[in-house]
């Protein structure tokens, strides 16, 4: 359950590398325990999933959980000559971490070879992509899809304030291009936006009644709840459009026309 969890909410890329190889070794005394290949795909796991993880689990089993993860090749048969050559503190995990459920390893491929430079200059770039204490800082695997289209092509249409909001907005939210998985529904408040952003909670409610940004970018509709005192608001539901449409100069040119009803019936016109 908790590797259904993670496959949703990580691109398929970084879960096969790093969550996919994991595997339970002990629940006692309420620390659960899982055995990584290598010291670097453990420090990974724990840094950027440790606390996730502890959360997930913590919600199946009701109680309070410690996740550990330990270094144990005692699951990768076969494989202890790869393991001498990625296996140690200073040399970062293979772009491509061997699985555990293969039957048998992959051959050793040129690039692990010592007179081969294709494995060192493999190495190097993953070292500085992913290895350092600034990486780690950064998450460099952590991007948002953006187009050259959005840039060039909308932002001188709905201006900067717009452009940073649609952007704060879709930060809330997941696609993968590649697989089709989308979460654009969330709930938010119009101050957080605000804070992601940079802007002011005024300019973000202008933003959001836009008719432009509201056509074919964001729509929201004010959550409401009943208190002793009456009604209050309690935040926005938002709906967050992942991928850029035509401008409607573009959609002229090419004859395309974009779909007037992106979003679902519930976020069908609320203005405030």
């Amino acid at each position: 359950m908790v590797l259904g969890s993670l496959r949703s909410e990580m691109s398929r890329a970084l879960f096969d590398t790093w969550v996919q190889p994991l595997r339970p070794i002990s629940y006692q005394n309420h620390v659960y325990t899982v055995g990584a290949y290598n010291s670097y795909g453990k420090s990974w796991v724990e840094e950027r999933l440790g606390s996730r993880i502890t959360q997930l689990l913590e919600g199946l089993y009701n109680e309070p959980v410690t996740f550990k993860v330990s270094v144990s090749n005692t699951f990768y048969k076969g494989l202890g000559e790869l393991n001498r050559s990625v296996g140690t503190e200073t040399k970062p995990a293979p772009a491509e971490a061997p699985r555990p459920e293969q039957s048998k390893p992959r051959p050793a491929e040129p690039a692990e070879t010592e007179d081969s430079s294709e494995p060192r200059t493999r190495k190097v770039m993953l070292q500085r992509a992913y290895g350092s204490e600034r990486a780690r800082i950064v998450q460099p695997e952590r991007g948002m899809f953006l187009t050259g289209y959005l840039f060039s092509n909308w932002l001188p249409l709905f201006g900067h304030s717009a452009f940073a909001v649609i952007l704060a907005a879709r930060s809330l939210c997941y696609w993968n291009p590649m697989t089709g998985e989308l979460r654009n529904v969330v709930e938010t408040e119009m101050g957080e936006l605000a804070d992601r952003a940079a802007v002011s909670v005024r300019t973000v409610k202008e933003v959001l009644n836009n008719d432009l940004v509201q056509r074919y970018f964001l729509r929201y509709r004010v959550r409401r709840v009943m208190t002793s005192n009456g009604v209050r608001t309690a935040g926005i539901s938002l709906q967050v459009r992942m991928d850029d449409p035509l401008t409607p100069q573009d959609q002229v040119k090419s004859g395309i026309l974009e779909e007037e009803e992106w979003y679902l019936a519930e976020f069908s016109g609320e203005k405030e």
